[in-house]
């Protein structure tokens, strides 16, 4: 009997409490859904404020949903440098960023047709 996968919802909820446990900062959720031809439905961006936080963030993203929902990224990319590290979570991709590359690269304006979502940090900063 093959386990079912965990829903979009409940993943999206378990990396945003992953960033929010080791204090994440600008957490925004991308809804790509309505985009033609995207290769996820949702991205969700944030930042750190060295590479040694931004590490901090990809591991807790990966523990808690290790521990809540035995997953694992399909791929993580960046960790050697940590100053912009993707995880590739199929139809979720996280992207957590060093703030000076993240407004270098302005994914989010990359993205302008993209339904984005500020997420309120939950976690007193």
């Amino acid at each position: 009997m093959q386990k079912t996968k965990a829903s979009a919802d409940e993943l999206i909820a378990l990396i945003l409490h992953g960033i929010e446990e080791v204090k994440g900062n600008d957490i925004n959720l991308l809804d790509l859904r309505e985009i033609e031809n995207t290769v996820c439905d949702y991205f969700i961006i944030c930042n750190g404020t060295s590479n040694t936080h931004v590490n901090a963030i990809v591991n807790s993203i990966q523990k808690t949903v290790s521990k809540a929902i035995q997953d694992k990224p399909w791929h993580v990319e960046g960790s050697e440098n940590a100053e912009w590290v993707l995880m590739d979570y199929v139809n979720v991709v996280v992207h957590v960023f060093q703030k000076h590359i993240r407004e270098f690269y302005d994914i989010e304006a990359l993205w302008g047709d993209a339904k984005v979502t500020q997420i309120e940090s939950s976690v007193n900063q």
